[in-house]
C-alpha cells in the first residue's frame, strides 16, 4: 500500500475543506492539526485552493495535504506544484490517473459502479474514492461491490457525518472516510477556528470510541486470585470466569494469578479501532510497547500495551 494511503488508513477522517480566501488556509490548518487531523483535502472548486495548499504546505511540512475535486491534469499538475501530497477526484478521468501515477502521486478517483471500479484496476490502483457515497448506496453498496472486487480498498465520501462514521470504518474495506462537517463553509467564513478544532476532537473521540471496559489487580497466586475476583462477583452480580493466567469478575474486573503489568494493575481501555488509537494516542505523547501487541487471524492489531504507567496503573488498549 502506498504510504499516503496507508496514512489515511490510520488518520481514520480525512476532512475535505473548500476555502474562498487563501489567508485563511494557515488558522484552519492550524486548528486542525490541534484538534487532531494534521490533514486536509483542499477541493479546486474555488479560485483559492492552489494557494491555500501552497501556504498549508508551506506552514505545516509534515501535515498530509492534497488536492480534491480535480477533473483535468492541469489541475492535478497545478495542485501538484503547489505542493499537494495526494490527488482525488469525483469520477475517474484516465488522464487525470495516468498523470498522477507517472508523477508517482497517489491519486483516489470517485468510482460509484463496477465500471469504473474494473477501470481503475486496469490502470493499476488498489484504492478508490466512493462518491457520492450514501446516494450511491453507502456503506450496504460498498460491501456488496467489495465481493467481486476484493483488491480494492475504498475512502467514501459524501454524506458522511459522525453519525454513521464508525457504520462506515468498521468495514475492513473502508481505509478512511472523507468528510466536511469538522471544518464547513459556514465555520470557516466565520473564522471560527476554536470550533473547528472542537469538532475535530468530537470526531477522532467518536471515531476511536474509547472507553473503560475493565480494569485488572493483581494476586500472588492463584487462590488470592479466585478469592479477590469472587468478592468482585458479588459486589456486581456478576459470574466468575476463570482463565489460565487470571480470573475474570463478570467483564468488569480481572485478578491476575502473578504480578503482571503494572505497579498496581492494569487499566483495559476498548476502542473501535486499536491501530487507529495507537496512531493518534501517539500525537498526544503516548508510548507503547512494541513486545505487547497482539494481532486478530486477518493481521489486524488487536492489543497494545502503553509503555509508561498512570498513577501505577498499565493501560492497555483492546478491540471492542
Amino acid at each position: 500500500m502506498n504510504p499516503v494511503i496507508e496514512e489515511f488508513s490510520k488518520i481514520g477522517i480525512i476532512p475535505v475543506v473548500a476555502l474562498d480566501d487563501a489567508k485563511d488556509a494557515e488558522p484552519l490548518a492550524e486548528a486542525l492539526t490541534n484538534g487532531g487531523l494534521p490533514c486536509a483535502e483542499v477541493t479546486f472548486r474555488t479560485d483559492a485552493a492552489e494557494e491555500a495548499i501552497r501556504r498549508m504546505t508551506g506552514r505545516f511540512p509534515d501535515m498530509l495535504v492534497g488536492a480534491g475535486t480535480v477533473l483535468t491534469e492541469k489541475q492535478a499538475e497545478r495542485a501538484v506544484s503547489a505542493g499537494a501530497k495526494f490527488i482525488v477526484s469525483p469520477g475517474l478521468n484516465p488522464q487525470t490517473v495516468t498523470y498522477c501515477i507517472h508523477q508517482n502521486i497517489p491519486v483516489l478517483p470517485g468510482c460509484a459502479n463496477p465500471s469504473d471500479m474494473e477501470q481503475a484496476i486496469r490502470l493499476g490502483l488498489d484504492t478508490v474514492k466512493f462518491f457520492p457515497a450514501e446516494v450511491n448506496g453507502g456503506l450496504a453498496a460498498i460491501r456488496a461491490m467489495s465481493a467481486p472486487y476484493g483488491s480494492l480498498k475504498f475512502m467514501p465520501t459524501g454524506g458522511i457525518s459522525i453519525q454513521n462514521l464508525v457504520s462506515y470504518l468498521s468495514f475492513e474495506k473502508v481505509i478512511a472516510c472523507g468528510g466536511s462537517w469538522m471544518a464547513g463553509s459556514a465555520l470557516i467564513r466565520a473564522k471560527d477556528w476554536e470550533g473547528i478544532t472542537v469538532k475535530t476532537r468530537e470526531a477522532i473521540s467518536v471515531m476511536l470510541g474509547l472507553k473503560l471496559k475493565r480494569f485488572g489487580m493483581q494476586a500472588q497466586n492463584e487462590t488470592e486470585a479466585r478469592t479477590a475476583a469472587a468478592r468482585f462477583a458479588s459486589l456486581f452480580g456478576t459470574d466468575i470466569i476463570e482463565h489460565a493466567d487470571s480470573v475474570f469478575a463478570g467483564n468488569i474486573a480481572e485478578v491476575t494469578k502473578k504480578p503482571g503489568r503494572g505497579e498496581k494493575g492494569c487499566l483495559v481501555v476498548g476502542t473501535n479501532d486499536v491501530g487507529r488509537a495507537v496512531y493518534h494516542l501517539q500525537k498526544r505523547g503516548f508510548r507503547f510497547d512494541e513486545k505487547s501487541r497482539r494481532y486478530c487471524a486477518s493481521g489486524k492489531l488487536s492489543f497494545a500495551a502503553a509503555a509508561d504507567e498512570i498513577a501505577g496503573y498499565a493501560v492497555c488498549l483492546e478491540q471492542n
